[in-house]
Protein backbone atom coordinates (compact mmCIF):
# COMPACT_ATOMS: atom_id res chain seq x y z
CA UNK A 1 0.00 0.00 0.00
CA UNK A 2 1.24 3.49 -0.88
CA UNK A 3 0.74 6.52 1.37
CA UNK A 4 -0.84 8.96 -1.08
CA UNK A 5 0.29 11.97 0.96
CA UNK A 6 3.99 11.11 0.84
CA UNK A 7 4.47 8.43 -1.80
CA UNK A 8 6.10 6.11 0.75
CA UNK A 9 5.56 2.36 0.80
CA UNK A 10 6.51 -0.35 3.32
CA UNK A 11 9.45 -1.27 1.07
CA UNK A 12 10.43 2.37 0.47
CA UNK A 13 9.61 4.23 3.71
CA UNK A 14 11.80 7.22 2.85
CA UNK A 15 10.63 7.77 -0.74
CA UNK A 16 9.67 11.38 -0.04
CA UNK A 17 13.04 12.42 1.41
CA UNK A 18 15.75 10.10 0.06
CA UNK A 19 18.05 10.75 -2.93
CA UNK A 20 16.96 9.43 -6.30
CA UNK A 21 17.86 5.88 -7.31
CA UNK A 22 19.50 4.89 -10.59
CA UNK A 23 16.20 3.66 -12.03
CA UNK A 24 14.69 7.13 -11.51
CA UNK A 25 17.45 9.18 -13.15
CA UNK A 26 16.27 9.08 -16.79
CA UNK A 27 12.75 10.30 -16.03
CA UNK A 28 14.01 13.08 -13.73
CA UNK A 29 16.47 14.34 -16.36
CA UNK A 30 13.75 14.31 -19.02
CA UNK A 31 11.52 16.39 -16.77
CA UNK A 32 14.33 18.85 -16.05
CA UNK A 33 15.02 19.36 -19.75
CA UNK A 34 11.43 20.53 -20.23
CA UNK A 35 10.94 22.36 -16.93
CA UNK A 36 10.01 25.92 -17.86
CA UNK A 37 11.09 27.45 -14.53
CA UNK A 38 14.55 25.87 -14.78
CA UNK A 39 14.92 26.89 -18.41
CA UNK A 40 13.90 30.47 -17.62
CA UNK A 41 16.33 30.59 -14.67
CA UNK A 42 19.20 29.32 -16.82
CA UNK A 43 18.50 31.70 -19.69
CA UNK A 44 18.17 34.73 -17.40
CA UNK A 45 21.65 33.91 -16.09
CA UNK A 46 23.43 32.75 -19.28
CA UNK A 47 21.41 34.36 -22.11
CA UNK A 48 19.91 37.49 -20.54
CA UNK A 49 19.38 39.47 -23.76
CA UNK A 50 17.88 36.56 -25.72
CA UNK A 51 15.67 35.59 -22.76
CA UNK A 52 14.11 39.06 -22.88
CA UNK A 53 13.68 39.36 -26.65
CA UNK A 54 13.00 35.76 -27.73
CA UNK A 55 12.28 33.75 -24.57
CA UNK A 56 10.96 30.72 -26.48
CA UNK A 57 14.22 30.46 -28.44
CA UNK A 58 16.30 30.89 -25.28
CA UNK A 59 14.36 28.08 -23.59
CA UNK A 60 14.80 25.85 -26.63
CA UNK A 61 18.56 26.38 -26.57
CA UNK A 62 18.74 25.75 -22.82
CA UNK A 63 16.74 22.53 -23.17
CA UNK A 64 19.07 21.36 -25.95
CA UNK A 65 22.12 22.02 -23.79
CA UNK A 66 20.66 20.07 -20.85
CA UNK A 67 19.87 17.09 -23.08
CA UNK A 68 23.32 17.23 -24.68
CA UNK A 69 25.15 17.45 -21.34
CA UNK A 70 23.19 14.56 -19.84
CA UNK A 71 22.82 12.27 -22.85
CA UNK A 72 25.20 9.67 -21.40
CA UNK A 73 23.95 10.01 -17.81
CA UNK A 74 22.15 6.79 -16.85
CA UNK A 75 22.87 6.62 -13.11
CA UNK A 76 23.48 8.76 -10.04
CA UNK A 77 27.19 7.97 -10.37
CA UNK A 78 27.18 9.23 -13.96
CA UNK A 79 25.50 12.44 -12.82
CA UNK A 80 28.04 12.94 -10.05
CA UNK A 81 30.92 12.41 -12.45
CA UNK A 82 29.55 15.35 -14.46
CA UNK A 83 29.43 17.35 -11.23
CA UNK A 84 33.03 16.30 -10.45
CA UNK A 85 34.15 17.69 -13.82
CA UNK A 86 32.64 21.08 -13.06
CA UNK A 87 33.91 20.92 -9.47
CA UNK A 88 37.47 20.43 -10.69
CA UNK A 89 37.12 23.42 -12.99
CA UNK A 90 35.67 25.52 -10.16
CA UNK A 91 38.62 24.65 -7.92
CA UNK A 92 41.08 25.63 -10.68
CA UNK A 93 39.40 28.96 -11.41
CA UNK A 94 38.16 30.17 -8.01
CA UNK A 95 40.63 28.85 -5.42
CA UNK A 96 44.35 29.33 -4.91
CA UNK A 97 44.71 25.95 -3.21
CA UNK A 98 42.54 23.12 -1.89
CA UNK A 99 44.08 20.86 0.76
CA UNK A 100 42.72 17.89 2.70
CA UNK A 101 43.90 16.48 6.05
CA UNK A 102 42.81 13.55 8.18
CA UNK A 103 41.01 11.47 5.57
CA UNK A 104 43.82 8.92 5.52
CA UNK A 105 42.99 8.01 9.14
CA UNK A 106 39.46 6.87 8.21
CA UNK A 107 38.68 3.38 6.89
CA UNK A 108 37.82 3.65 3.16
CA UNK A 109 35.31 0.78 3.46
CA UNK A 110 33.42 2.19 6.44
CA UNK A 111 30.48 4.59 6.34
CA UNK A 112 30.68 7.70 8.53
CA UNK A 113 28.35 10.49 9.51
CA UNK A 114 30.40 13.58 8.67
CA UNK A 115 29.14 16.57 10.65
CA UNK A 116 30.78 19.89 9.91
CA UNK A 117 30.72 23.62 10.19
CA UNK A 118 28.58 25.36 7.62
CA UNK A 119 29.72 28.38 5.60
CA UNK A 120 28.46 27.77 2.05
CA UNK A 121 25.08 26.32 1.00
CA UNK A 122 26.39 23.94 -1.65
CA UNK A 123 30.20 23.98 -1.49
CA UNK A 124 30.75 22.61 2.03
CA UNK A 125 29.48 19.12 1.14
CA UNK A 126 30.77 19.50 -2.43
CA UNK A 127 34.34 19.87 -1.16
CA UNK A 128 33.83 16.82 1.09
CA UNK A 129 32.57 14.85 -1.91
CA UNK A 130 35.45 15.99 -4.09
CA UNK A 131 37.99 14.97 -1.44
CA UNK A 132 36.38 11.54 -1.17
CA UNK A 133 36.24 11.17 -4.96
CA UNK A 134 39.90 12.12 -5.33
CA UNK A 135 40.79 9.50 -2.73
CA UNK A 136 38.84 6.82 -4.63
CA UNK A 137 36.05 6.63 -2.04
CA UNK A 138 32.29 6.76 -2.42
CA UNK A 139 30.58 10.13 -2.06
CA UNK A 140 28.18 11.06 0.72
CA UNK A 141 24.44 11.50 0.97
CA UNK A 142 23.86 15.16 1.76
CA UNK A 143 21.35 16.60 4.24
CA UNK A 144 19.61 19.67 2.81
CA UNK A 145 16.85 21.73 4.41
CA UNK A 146 13.51 21.92 2.63
CA UNK A 147 13.65 25.72 2.98
CA UNK A 148 16.13 25.65 0.09
CA UNK A 149 13.86 23.51 -2.06
CA UNK A 150 11.10 25.97 -2.94
CA UNK A 151 11.29 25.07 -6.63
CA UNK A 152 10.64 21.49 -7.83
CA UNK A 153 13.58 21.65 -10.24
CA UNK A 154 15.93 22.53 -7.36
CA UNK A 155 14.65 19.51 -5.43
CA UNK A 156 15.25 17.28 -8.45
CA UNK A 157 18.79 18.55 -8.99
CA UNK A 158 19.69 18.12 -5.33
CA UNK A 159 18.22 14.62 -5.09
CA UNK A 160 20.08 13.60 -8.26
CA UNK A 161 23.25 14.64 -6.42
CA UNK A 162 22.48 12.30 -3.49
CA UNK A 163 20.80 14.88 -1.27
CA UNK A 164 18.06 13.93 1.17
CA UNK A 165 15.51 16.33 2.59
CA UNK A 166 15.51 17.71 6.15
CA UNK A 167 12.05 19.04 7.08
CA UNK A 168 11.96 22.57 8.44
CA UNK A 169 8.72 24.01 7.12
CA UNK A 170 6.26 21.67 8.87
CA UNK A 171 3.87 23.11 11.43
CA UNK A 172 2.86 21.46 14.66
CA UNK A 173 4.90 19.51 17.20
CA UNK A 174 3.38 16.16 16.25
CA UNK A 175 4.18 16.57 12.55
CA UNK A 176 7.73 17.70 13.27
CA UNK A 177 8.31 14.84 15.71
CA UNK A 178 7.16 12.27 13.15
CA UNK A 179 9.29 13.86 10.44
CA UNK A 180 12.40 13.89 12.64
CA UNK A 181 11.86 10.28 13.68
CA UNK A 182 11.65 9.34 10.00
CA UNK A 183 14.76 11.38 9.20
CA UNK A 184 16.70 9.84 12.10
CA UNK A 185 15.66 6.38 10.92
CA UNK A 186 16.86 7.13 7.38
CA UNK A 187 20.26 8.40 8.54
CA UNK A 188 20.77 5.43 10.84
CA UNK A 189 19.77 3.01 8.07
CA UNK A 190 22.18 4.69 5.64
CA UNK A 191 25.12 4.29 8.04
CA UNK A 192 24.41 0.91 9.64
CA UNK A 193 22.56 -0.99 6.90
CA UNK A 194 23.55 0.60 3.58
CA UNK A 195 27.11 1.41 4.76
CA UNK A 196 26.72 4.73 2.94
CA UNK A 197 28.22 7.90 4.42
CA UNK A 198 26.23 11.02 5.29
CA UNK A 199 27.17 14.71 5.43
CA UNK A 200 25.23 17.20 7.49
CA UNK A 201 25.84 20.61 9.01
CA UNK A 202 26.31 21.02 12.76
CA UNK A 203 23.49 23.58 12.86
CA UNK A 204 20.60 24.85 10.78
CA UNK A 205 21.72 27.57 8.38
CA UNK A 206 25.16 28.96 7.65
CA UNK A 207 27.31 30.43 10.42
CA UNK A 208 27.10 33.93 8.98
CA UNK A 209 29.01 35.47 11.90
CA UNK A 210 31.88 32.99 11.71
CA UNK A 211 30.94 31.36 15.03
CA UNK A 212 30.74 27.57 14.66
CA UNK A 213 28.52 25.90 17.27
CA UNK A 214 26.69 22.56 17.22
CA UNK A 215 22.95 22.63 17.81
CA UNK A 216 22.06 20.00 20.44
CA UNK A 217 18.66 19.55 18.76
CA UNK A 218 20.49 17.92 15.84
CA UNK A 219 22.22 15.48 18.21
CA UNK A 220 18.87 14.58 19.78
CA UNK A 221 17.38 13.98 16.33
CA UNK A 222 20.28 11.73 15.30
CA UNK A 223 19.80 9.47 18.35
CA UNK A 224 16.00 9.20 18.05
CA UNK A 225 15.96 6.06 15.88
CA UNK A 226 18.23 4.00 18.16
CA UNK A 227 16.48 5.16 21.31
CA UNK A 228 13.07 4.51 19.80
CA UNK A 229 14.19 0.95 19.17
CA UNK A 230 15.73 0.62 22.65
CA UNK A 231 14.72 3.24 25.19
CA UNK A 232 17.38 2.00 27.62
CA UNK A 233 20.23 2.48 25.12
CA UNK A 234 22.82 4.97 26.41
CA UNK A 235 23.25 8.05 24.22
CA UNK A 236 26.91 7.12 23.79
CA UNK A 237 25.93 3.86 22.09
CA UNK A 238 23.56 5.70 19.77
CA UNK A 239 26.35 8.10 18.82
CA UNK A 240 29.03 5.42 18.39
CA UNK A 241 26.99 3.32 15.96
CA UNK A 242 26.63 6.36 13.67
CA UNK A 243 30.44 6.69 13.50
CA UNK A 244 30.18 10.47 13.70
CA UNK A 245 33.23 12.38 12.38
CA UNK A 246 33.53 16.16 12.88
CA UNK A 247 34.74 18.02 9.78
CA UNK A 248 36.23 21.52 9.57
CA UNK A 249 36.13 23.53 6.36
CA UNK A 250 38.08 26.78 6.24
CA UNK A 251 37.82 29.40 3.50
CA UNK A 252 40.39 32.16 3.20
CA UNK A 253 37.68 34.31 1.65
CA UNK A 254 33.92 33.83 1.54
CA UNK A 255 32.34 34.94 -1.76
CA UNK A 256 29.10 35.61 0.16
CA UNK A 257 30.73 37.66 2.95
CA UNK A 258 29.18 40.96 1.88
CA UNK A 259 25.69 39.51 1.62
CA UNK A 260 26.10 37.91 5.06
CA UNK A 261 27.26 41.24 6.51
CA UNK A 262 24.21 42.93 4.99
CA UNK A 263 21.91 40.36 6.58
CA UNK A 264 23.55 40.64 10.01
CA UNK A 265 23.38 44.44 9.86
CA UNK A 266 19.69 44.36 8.92
CA UNK A 267 18.83 42.02 11.79
CA UNK A 268 20.78 44.17 14.25
CA UNK A 269 19.31 47.43 12.95
CA UNK A 270 15.74 46.48 12.07
CA UNK A 271 15.27 43.22 13.96
CA UNK A 272 14.65 41.16 10.83
CA UNK A 273 15.89 40.41 7.34
CA UNK A 274 13.70 39.55 4.38
CA UNK A 275 15.25 37.32 1.72
CA UNK A 276 14.44 37.93 -1.92
CA UNK A 277 12.78 35.14 -3.89
CA UNK A 278 15.95 33.86 -5.56
CA UNK A 279 18.47 34.87 -2.88
CA UNK A 280 19.45 31.32 -1.89
CA UNK A 281 20.03 30.42 -5.55
CA UNK A 282 22.07 33.61 -5.98
CA UNK A 283 24.13 32.65 -2.91
CA UNK A 284 24.80 29.22 -4.40
CA UNK A 285 25.97 30.76 -7.68
CA UNK A 286 28.11 33.36 -5.87
CA UNK A 287 29.70 30.67 -3.71
CA UNK A 288 30.60 28.56 -6.73
CA UNK A 289 31.90 31.35 -8.97
CA UNK A 290 33.40 33.75 -6.42
CA UNK A 291 37.09 33.79 -5.45
CA UNK A 292 37.78 31.80 -2.28
CA UNK A 293 41.54 32.03 -1.94
CA UNK A 294 42.80 28.95 -0.11
CA UNK A 295 40.42 26.27 1.17
CA UNK A 296 41.30 23.60 3.72
CA UNK A 297 39.22 20.56 4.66
CA UNK A 298 40.11 18.63 7.81
CA UNK A 299 38.51 15.36 8.92
CA UNK A 300 38.47 14.67 12.67
CA UNK A 301 38.27 11.49 14.73
CA UNK A 302 35.15 9.30 15.08
CA UNK A 303 33.19 9.83 18.27
CA UNK A 304 33.02 6.88 20.66
CA UNK A 305 30.63 5.80 23.39
CA UNK A 306 31.84 8.09 26.18
CA UNK A 307 28.96 10.57 26.15
CA UNK A 308 26.08 10.91 28.59
CA UNK A 309 24.22 13.91 27.15
CA UNK A 310 23.58 15.63 23.80
CA UNK A 311 25.42 18.65 25.24
CA UNK A 312 28.56 16.57 25.76
CA UNK A 313 28.39 15.32 22.16
CA UNK A 314 27.94 18.86 20.85
CA UNK A 315 30.89 20.05 22.94
CA UNK A 316 33.17 17.41 21.44
CA UNK A 317 32.07 18.23 17.90
CA UNK A 318 32.76 21.91 18.61
CA UNK A 319 36.18 21.03 20.05
CA UNK A 320 37.18 19.13 16.93
CA UNK A 321 35.62 21.56 14.43
CA UNK A 322 37.19 24.65 16.00
CA UNK A 323 40.46 22.83 16.70
CA UNK A 324 40.64 21.77 13.05
CA UNK A 325 39.74 25.16 11.64
CA UNK A 326 42.64 26.71 9.74
CA UNK A 327 43.32 30.40 10.33
CA UNK A 328 44.43 32.23 7.19
CA UNK A 329 45.98 35.74 7.00
CA UNK A 330 42.48 37.12 6.28
CA UNK A 331 41.36 36.08 9.75
CA UNK A 332 44.22 37.85 11.53
CA UNK A 333 43.99 40.93 9.32
CA UNK A 334 40.29 41.25 10.16
CA UNK A 335 41.02 41.01 13.88
CA UNK A 336 43.77 43.60 13.48
CA UNK A 337 41.37 45.94 11.67
CA UNK A 338 38.85 45.66 14.49
CA UNK A 339 41.59 46.41 16.99
CA UNK A 340 39.95 44.78 20.00
CA UNK A 341 42.17 41.73 20.74
CA UNK A 342 45.78 42.51 19.80
CA UNK A 343 47.07 39.72 22.06
CA UNK A 344 45.55 37.14 19.70
CA UNK A 345 47.30 38.38 16.57
CA UNK A 346 49.83 36.19 14.80
CA UNK A 347 51.11 38.07 11.77
CA UNK A 348 54.10 35.79 11.14
CA UNK A 349 52.62 34.39 7.90
CA UNK A 350 50.94 37.58 6.70
CA UNK A 351 52.69 38.90 3.58
CA UNK A 352 52.42 42.26 1.86
CA UNK A 353 50.43 40.51 -0.87
CA UNK A 354 48.01 39.15 1.72
CA UNK A 355 47.56 42.59 3.24
CA UNK A 356 47.00 44.27 -0.12
CA UNK A 357 44.44 41.66 -1.20
CA UNK A 358 42.60 41.96 2.11
CA UNK A 359 42.54 45.75 1.97
CA UNK A 360 41.25 45.71 -1.60
CA UNK A 361 38.29 43.55 -0.53
CA UNK A 362 37.66 45.66 2.56
CA UNK A 363 37.62 48.85 0.47
CA UNK A 364 34.61 47.46 -1.42
CA UNK A 365 32.56 47.05 1.75
CA UNK A 366 30.21 49.95 2.64
CA UNK A 367 31.20 51.69 5.87
CA UNK A 368 28.07 50.66 7.78
CA UNK A 369 28.75 46.97 7.02
CA UNK A 370 32.46 46.86 7.74
CA UNK A 371 32.33 45.69 11.36
CA UNK A 372 29.92 42.91 10.42
CA UNK A 373 32.13 41.92 7.49
CA UNK A 374 35.27 41.92 9.62
CA UNK A 375 33.66 39.94 12.43
CA UNK A 376 33.05 36.98 10.11
CA UNK A 377 36.80 36.59 9.69
CA UNK A 378 37.87 37.66 13.18
CA UNK A 379 35.54 35.40 15.17
CA UNK A 380 37.32 32.13 14.25
CA UNK A 381 40.51 33.57 15.82
CA UNK A 382 38.60 34.33 19.01
CA UNK A 383 36.97 30.89 18.98
CA UNK A 384 40.30 29.16 18.56
CA UNK A 385 41.80 31.14 21.43
CA UNK A 386 38.89 30.26 23.72
CA UNK A 387 39.31 26.59 22.83
CA UNK A 388 43.00 26.71 23.75
CA UNK A 389 42.19 28.39 27.07
CA UNK A 390 39.87 25.49 27.94
CA UNK A 391 42.06 22.74 26.50
CA UNK A 392 43.00 21.46 29.97
CA UNK A 393 39.40 20.36 30.57
CA UNK A 394 38.74 16.66 29.84
CA UNK A 395 36.42 15.73 26.99
CA UNK A 396 34.75 12.42 26.19
CA UNK A 397 35.77 10.43 23.14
Amino acid sequence: MTDTATGTTPTDPWADIRPYRDDEVAAVLANLASNRELLDALTRYRLPRLSRTLPWLARTLASYVIRRETRDVASVHDFQMRVAHYMARMIRTSTDDFSVEGLERLNPDTAYLFIGNHRDISLDPAFVNYALHQAGRDTVRIAIGDNLLKKPYVTDLMRLNKSFIVPRALRGKRAMLAAYQNLSSYIRHSITADNHSIWMAQREGRAKDGIDRTDTAIIKMLTMARRQEDRTAPIGDAIAELRMVPVSISYEYDPCDLQKARELHAIHTHGRYEKSEYEDIQSIVAGITGHKGRVELRFGEPLGTGFDTPEAVAAEIDRQVIGGYHLFPSHYLALEALGDAPELLDMSEVSDVDRARFQARLNEVPAELRNWWLAQYANPVRNKAALLENSDKPSAR
